[in-house]
């Protein structure tokens, strides 16, 4: 599933990247890459998404979530 399809409190460990260098490349500066646990903070099915990523909140985008394959 996408990062953009979890709930609020859900912890989730990420297992692709389906974007190009660009985006790959930002989501790693701020720590999101396959492997790592991400805890979503606040999400609704509109608008952008809060997660925890480590001892960082990173606000993300729809579109940018909905690239990001999580289990």
């Amino acid at each position: 599933m996408s990062l953009g399809m979890a709930k609020s409190g859900q912890t989730v460990r990420v297992v692709r990247i389906s974007a190009g260098r660009g985006l790959q490349s930002r989501l790693s500066a701020l720590g999101i890459m396959p492997g790592v646990e991400l805890t979503v903070v606040a999400g609704s099915r509109r608008g952008p998404i809060v997660v925890a990523v480590k001892d960082s909140r990173v606000v993300l985008g729809r579109g940018m979530a909905q690239r990001i394959d999580v289990v």
